[in-house]
């Protein structure tokens, strides 16, 4: 396979990474495999990113990969969010909003703002 088709192969997994806030230090191509070194900011995302990996191939035999847990990562407040949902995406669980308002001396949770920025500590 081409190296272009085999990055393009992995593409979807580099994606998701991207869209839940990892910090992807290497996505090329190496002697005929795609080398993934990424920082996740979570457990659960690392988890669901090797999911990812898995939708595209379930032996990613050529896929040479190092994907670990950060210890905390930013998190930009959008219109819509609360801590919950926030922690649903970090964390696979609503109920884990109280690490994300502890993390940023959050005293009502029901009093973030658009625009705030948010430590999501590791889980």
């Amino acid at each position: 396979m081409a190296d272009q088709d085999l990055k393009n192969k992995y593409q979807p997994v580099a994606d998701f990474m991207s869209r839940t806030g990892f910090q992807i230090q290497h996505f090329h191509v190496e002697n005929g495999k795609v080398v993934l070194s990424a920082t996740a900011p979570t457990e659960y995302l690392k988890n669901r990113a090797w999911d990812e990996i898995k939708k595209v191939d379930p032996n990613f035999s050529d896929l040479q990969h190092n994907i670990t847990v950060g210890s905390e990562t930013l998190y930009v407040v959008k219109s819509g969010d609360n801590l919950s949902n926030i922690s649903k995406s970090f964390y696979g669980s609503p109920n884990e909003y109280t690490k994300i308002a502890q993390a940023n001396n959050i005293a009502n949770p029901d009093k973030i703002q658009v625009g705030q920025q948010l430590k999501i500590p590791a889980a």
